[in-house]
């Protein structure tokens, strides 16, 4: 892009999340001293005391933050620590950024010649829903899953529906084994999200999954240093009241809710609770860090469809879900 870049962020560090927004209207080209778009946030909560947005003044949970979908500490959130072991996920699912359902579960690939193989797998979609599902239904937490078990920032996002609504996620940026990761946020994203009710089993049949692992952190001087589509952002910055506060989008929200640069800046810092005018020279003084997403997309169709099949090979200690009970 030709803009100077700061030293590189450490992913580690960082403790605020967001992936995913009600829908918000937003002009092109949003005037400097604007209000700013998404100003109420249409239900999307942001932060604490060191996350935007949410509860306020609210606290970090024990053992760091726990983060919500659209910026912020998931207010209240106790978080779902499980110590029993995990399932014997569901066999190899194929490396890639969020393939269509029909090469879900092919053999795993690369990213494309010249390209590194990605860690993020089908195979952990498969593990969360295993872990929601045994929740749900009352049977142990299912063994140990198969595949790599290396310490990544990561976010567990549901959707429901036709529409794929959000229906909750939380994650963290401070680095977890992917185990005992997938397995808390799994169980925070679907019960503690506070914008939404905890999940119920009726629900199941119409989930989405998607599991994010974050890579590539780094800071940058300029806060247009970043491209859309392609970088999450978190932006650190001093409210009107000399407070800092922090807030943030996974890679796909701003091209998902079809915002510019300008747009995705403005909407953070309303989330992250600023409330004065923003001007092109508050915005300047915003501290941004960008980082990139691994990401796997799984429907509880194909879930329930591969389970099936590797059940007895697998030994998964629990009966599977009647089909007739969810037509």
């Amino acid at each position: 892009m030709g803009r100077k870049r700061c030293v590189g962020g450490d992913g580690s560090k960082m403790a605020a999340g967001c992936c995913g927004v009600k829908k918000q209207k937003l002009s092109s080209s949003p005037p400097s001293g604007s209000g700013g778009p998404g100003g109420g946030g249409g239900g999307s909560h942001c932060g604490g005391a060191a996350a935007a947005g949410g509860e306020p003044g609210a606290l970090p949970p024990p053992g760091g933050p726990r983060l919500n979908g659209i910026g912020g500490l998931a207010g209240g959130a106790a978080g779902c620590a499980l110590s029993p072991p995990l399932p014997p996920s569901c066999g190899g699912g194929p490396a890639g950024l969020s393939p269509p359902a029909s090469s879900l579960l092919a053999s795993p690939g690369s990213g494309g010649p010249g390209c590194r193989k990605m860690v993020v797998s089908a195979e952990m979609c498969c593990f969360c829903f295993d872990v929601l599902y045994c929740h749900l239904y009352g049977y142990q937490p299912p063994r140990s899953p198969r595949f790599t078990n290396d310490p990544y920032p990561l976010f567990v996002t549901w959707k429901i529906g036709r529409d794929k609504r959000l229906r909750g996620c939380i994650g963290t940026f401070s680095a977890m084994n992917l185990h005992s990761g997938l397995r808390e946020y799994t169980l925070t994203s679907a019960l503690k999200d506070s914008r939404f009710p905890p999940m119920t089993r009726d629900e199941l049949p119409r989930l989405f999954c998607s599991v994010s692992l974050l890579t590539n952190f780094e800071d940058v001087c300029d806060y247009m240093d970043w491209e859309v589509g392609v970088h999450g952002i978190r932006i650190e910055f001093i409210n009107e009241k000399g407070s800092k506060r922090t807030a943030t989008y996974l890679p796909e929200v701003a091209k998902e809710q079809g915002w510019d640069h300008i747009q995705t800046i403005d909407s953070l810092l309303r989330k992250g609770g600023y409330k004065a005018p923003i001007t092109n020279e508050f915005r300047k003084t915003i501290k941004l860090t960008r980082y990139r997403s691994e990401k796997m997309t799984m429907s509880y169709t194909e879930y329930l469809a591969h389970r099936q099949h590797h059940h007895f090979q697998n030994g998964i200690g629990h009966p599977l879900p009647p089909y007739n009970h969810y037509s």
